[in-house]
């Protein structure tokens, strides 16, 4: 999508969607969000919409951040404790690896 060709309201209004979208388990949406809006946020010239799609951006940016964080403890303690956990950790996985744990 080109933003050059997309009114500022317009901008804004998108930047919103994806921030609002993000919170329904999506955390891709703020991926999207910070990588569409990050020049329309903090270098392009002002305008007046500008404060508002700045302030979507950085919450997307701080949620993509807990969300990485979240995810990676959780894969870390997953692929570390799994075989510890038996019956349970394996109802978890997709795959069951063969061989000793």
């Amino acid at each position: 999508m080109n933003l050059e060709r997309v009114s500022n309201e317009e901008k804004l209004n998108l930047c919103r969607k994806y921030y609002l979208g993000g919170f329904a388990l999506l955390p891709f949406l703020w991926l999207v969000n910070v990588f569409w809006f990050f020049r329309e946020a903090f270098l392009a010239p002002a305008y007046s919409e500008q404060g508002q799609i700045k302030s979507y951006v950085q919450r997307s940016a701080v949620g993509l951040l807990f969300w990485l964080v979240v995810l990676t403890a959780w894969i870390t303690v997953f692929q570390t404790h799994r075989a510890q956990w038996g019956e349970v950790g394996d109802y978890l996985s997709f795959t069951i690896p063969l061989g000793l744990p």
